[in-house]
């Protein structure tokens, strides 16, 4: 009895060192689930996102993935405040401003300012950039009455609908109250306004899971969002109207599992891994932004950003691109990962859609980490973008598979801590 054990124990003790090896059913099973018309295109700010949450929470929680030391579970909670007005009443050289002809940007308070106010009037001039003067003044801390002279009508159009919206915001990030009037009168011309605001908390989530290293605080991100549109207005009647994200990113998310689950099988990584699943990328970047004020950015080593990998790119079956290229060693040390392989990364062909400011990459860029978004989708030219059209069916699951199992073998020697990328210069970032 005792031989017939010893067999079997170094074959169970083989098997469970053996690493988890991709396969398309797996991917299959993950990308149909998320993409499902149950999930009801996975919109932020909506209880569809909930189950897509609940689920990857789930498939962590399968393969006993740590959960981070700030959190109880899986789910990273946050909270965006939604500010819109209620009321407004605004006069300039006491004639009536029609609610057309201004938007607010600003925080919670109200605003009560009279004449005697000592609330600063600048104007934005004929002549001038209207965008850089708008850039200009939004990042200025002080509360500011705005004159947009009506050479600027056209552009200031196209602003106030989006700026008139409500506007979502961090508890601790709110910024100065700021009115722009369109006017043709000069910025020395007396004015009062009176404004309310209705505020309303608003519930989001990332999904958050850990492979702890040997370097406990050098980690490196593999990051996808997993929100999309969620239901669209039919074209005619019973026409499809869920927007179900297979591509746009169920495909992401299910490489962010998959590749938990390969370097989970594998053991202790010299680096920490943080596999996260973002929400609201679709919405302003709300999970990718809170997730980066709850880590010191230069302990970030890395961040594999996915995105869009269900469909071949336009080099081939077994290419993928990278935004981003220049900014940092990022794509190089990739590149040398595939050397000998039948596998290529390349820089991003598409540089005027500005992709690289596009995903959730971009907000840890701008800390100086060396993050980019890894993608293969022809996006100039994929008809089912943003479209309902964005099912299951459309994705090719082999080369799914093979991008994912492409990507962990390129990340071997930033794992290993064997590489580690330049930082990214964020003053030369938009």
């Amino acid at each position: 009895m005792r031989f017939f054990l010893i067999p079997v124990l170094f074959l169970l003790i083989q098997c469970q060192s053996q690493p988890y090896k991709f396969n398309e059913d797996n991917s299959s099973e993950i990308l149909r689930t998320l993409s499902s018309d149950d999930m009801r295109g996975r919109q932020a700010f909506t209880p569809d996102i909930d189950k897509a949450a609940d689920y990857i929470s789930d498939k962590f929680n399968q393969m006993d993935l740590d959960i981070l030391d700030s959190e109880s579970d899986y789910l990273q909670n946050f909270e965006v405040l939604s500010i819109k007005i209620k009321s407004a009443d605004i006069e300039v050289g006491g004639t009536q401003v029609s609610p057309n002809d201004f938007f607010i940007l600003g925080d919670t308070s109200t605003i009560e300012w009279a004449e005697t106010n000592q609330i600063e009037a600048i104007q934005i001039a004929k002549g001038e950039n209207f965008q850089q003067r708008f850039n200009e003044i939004r990042e200025n801390t002080a509360e500011a009455f705005v004159y947009v002279d009506e050479s600027h009508e056209a552009i200031f159009r196209r602003y106030q609908p989006f700026f008139s919206r409500a506007s979502r915001t961090f508890p601790d990030d709110q910024s100065p109250n700021k009115i722009f009037v369109l006017s043709s009168k000069p910025s020395e011309t007396a004015f009062n306004a009176y404004i309310t605001k209705e505020t309303e908390r608003l519930e989001l989530a990332n999904v958050v899971g850990k492979i702890e290293g040997n370097r406990k605080d050098e980690y490196v991100v593999f990051s996808a969002h997993y929100d999309h549109i969620g239901v669209r207005q039919p074209n005619a009647a019973n026409a499809d109207s869920i927007a179900n994200g297979a591509n746009d990113n169920a495909s992401g998310t299910t490489a962010v599992i998959e590749l938990a689950k390969y370097f989970k099988s594998k053991g202790t990584p010299e680096r920490t891994l943080l596999f996260v699943a973002f929400t609201a990328e679709e919405s302003g970047g709300y999970g990718s932004q809170y997730f980066s004020k709850q880590l010191e950015p230069e302990q970030i080593m890395a961040m594999f950003n996915i995105e869009m990998i269900g469909k071949p790119a336009v080099e081939g079956p077994n290419t993928a691109w990278i935004t981003g290229f220049e900014k940092s060693s990022f794509g190089e040390l990739l590149q040398k990962s595939a050397e000998g392989t039948i596998y290529e990364f390349y820089p991003d062909p598409y540089p005027n859609q500005n992709l690289f400011y596009r995903s959730d990459n971009a907000t840890l860029a701008r800390l100086g980490v060396p993050a980019h978004t890894i993608s293969t989708t022809p996006i100039d030219v994929d008809p089912d973008y943003h479209q309902v059209s964005d099912e299951f069916e459309t994705i090719d699951i082999a080369h799914l598979t093979n991008t994912i199992r492409a990507i962990s073998q390129a990340a071997v020697g930033i794992v290993s801590g064997q590489d580690t990328p330049t930082r990214v210069d964020a003053s030369q970032l938009n």
